[in-house]
C-alpha cells in the first residue's frame, strides 16, 4: 500500500487545485478510496469538502482525521517527474502528502475488528484562505457527524525526519488580515496643497503599527504585524495621488490578544485618518483562530508516538503560521501535531518544497495508533 500512496501523492502534486476550486482533487481522492475499500461519503460539508466514513457495529467514539485539499498560487521550481502541470499553482505546504496519509487509513480500517465507534476521514477544502474549516463546522453534515475527537498533522521542514512535535497549548497562531484603503483628493504635483495626499498618513500608520508589535516569543501577549502589500500613486510625475492602500497580517498567541490588537489598530486608523483629513475603508478577512490542543487528545498523540519509538519533542510556543484547524476547537477534543520533514527540506511555501514520501507511512502509523487507543476492541 505504501507504494500506491506514494503514487497517489505524486499524482495529486502534478494536478493541484487552488482553494475553493478543488473539485478535481476531491474526485481523485474519491476514486482512490473506492478502488481500495468499501466507503460511504458525506458530501454536505461546505465548499468542496467531503468525508469518508467507516463505522464499526457497536457504540463508541467518533474520531475524525482531517487533511487539506488545496494548493498554493506558487510556481513550482523543481524539475522532477511529478512536477505541477498547472502554471503558477503547486503543493508547497504538503497537503498532497497529508491527503495521501489520510487515504492510507481507510484500507487499514477495513482490516480492523473494533467492536464500536466510527472513523471519519475529512478532506477539507480552502485551508489556505481560512475558509474551509469554518464552512465545515457550520455545515449540516458536520452537525450530523458530531465528532468526539478531531486530529490533524502538519509536516514541519527543518525538524528531523519523522520527529513528532507536540504543543501543550496552541499549535499555531491566531492570524487575521486586513486591507485599509485611504481616500483623499488627487491634484497637480506642483500644487499638492490643493489636494490630500495619503503618503504622510501611510508613513504614520506604518510607524504606529510597528509600535503595536510585541515580538518576544516568550510573552503570552506576543503580536507580530507584517506589512504584505502597499500601494500609492502611479508613475505619473505631474500627479499628487489621492488614494493609498495598506495590507497587513496580524499573528498572536491567543484570541484575546488578537481582539485587543484589532481594537488598537482600529483606533490608530481612526486617529490618523482624522488628523490627515482622509476617508478610509477597513476590511478584515482570512481569520485563522489559534489551534488549541486538548490535553487528553495530546496525551493520545504522545502515547502513540512513544509506543512506536518515534522521536517526540514538546515545543514551548505555537508555530507562527496560521491553520484554520482552530475552527474545530470548541466542537470536539482537538489536537494537531507536527511531523518533522527533514532538516534540509525547503521551508513551507518555498518554490522548491516537496513533501517527503517517507513521511506517509509514519503519518499513517501515528493516526492508526490514536484510533486504536480510542475505539473499543473485543474484551474491553
Amino acid at each position: 500500500m505504501t507504494d500506491q500512496l506514494i503514487q497517489l501523492r505524486r499524482e495529486l502534486h502534478r494536478y493541484p487545485d487552488l482553494s475553493g476550486t478543488e473539485r478535481a482533487t476531491a474526485d481523485r481522492i474519491r476514486q482512490f478510496l473506492r478502488d481500495h475499500s468499501p466507503v460511504r461519503f458525506i458530501e454536505d460539508l461546505g465548499g468542496e469538502s467531503f468525508a469518508a466514513v467507516h463505522a464499526f457495529p457497536g457504540p463508541g467514539p467518533t474520531v475524525m482525521i482531517r487533511c487539506e485539499l488545496d494548493a498554493l498560487p506558487i510556481a513550482e521550481a523543481n524539475d522532477f517527474a511529478h512536477c505541477s502541470t498547472e502554471a503558477g499553482v503547486s503543493h508547497k505546504c504538503g497537503h498532497d502528502g497529508h491527503m495521501a496519509i489520510v487515504c492510507g487509513l481507510l484500507p487499514w480500517l477495513t482490516k480492523q475488528s473494533f467492536t464500536g465507534g466510527r472513523v471519519v476521514l475529512l478532506f477539507q477544502s480552502a485551508e489556505e484562505t481560512g475558509q474551509g474549516a469554518r464552512q465545515v463546522v457550520e455545515s449540516a453534515g458536520f452537525r450530523r457527524i458530531a465528532p468526539d475527537y478531531v486530529f490533524a498533522l502538519h509536516n514541519i521542514p527543518g525538524a528531523p525526519l519523522h520527529q513528532v512535535i507536540i504543543l501543550p497549548g496552541s499549535f499555531s497562531a491566531e492570524v487575521q488580515s486586513f486591507a485599509l484603503t485611504l481616500t483623499g483628493v488627487a491634484c497637480h504635483a506642483a500644487e499638492p496643497g490643493n489636494g490630500t495626499n495619503p503618503a504622510a498618513a501611510m508613513a504614520d500608520l506604518i510607524s504606529g503599527l510597528t509600535a503595536l508589535q510585541l515580538v518576544d516569543p516568550d510573552r503570552p501577549d506576543y503580536a507580530l504585524l507584517t506589512p504584505v502589500y502597499l500601494l500609492m500613486g502611479q508613475k505619473a510625475y505631474g500627479l499628487s495621488p489621492g488614494t493609498g492602500e495598506l495590507h497587513y497580517t496580524i499573528r498572536t498567541r491567543t484570541g484575546q490578544t488578537m481582539r485587543a490588537q484589532v481594537v488598537s489598530i482600529t483606533e490608530l486608523i481612526q486617529r490618523t485618518t482624522a488628523a490627515h483629513g482622509l476617508a478610509y475603508h477597513l476590511d478584515w478577512f482570512e481569520h485563522f483562530p489559534a489551534t488549541q490542543n486538548d490535553p487528553d487528545a495530546n496525551r493520545l498523540i504522545f502515547a502513540t508516538a512513544h509506543a512506536q519509538e518515534l522521536n517526540v519533542v514538546e515545543r514551548p510556543h505555537a508555530f507562527p503560521f496560521g491553520e484554520d484547524f482552530g475552527w474545530f476547537s470548541g466542537h470536539a477534543k482537538t489536537a494537531m501535531f507536527g511531523l518533522g520533514a527533514g532538516a534540509k527540506t525547503p521551508v513551507l511555501h518555498h518554490p522548491e518544497y516537496d513533501f517527503p514520501d517517507g513521511l506517509i507511512g509514519t503519518g499513517v502509523a501515528v493516526f492508526s495508533g490514536i484510533i486504536a487507543d480510542l475505539l473499543p476492541a473485543e474484551g474491553e
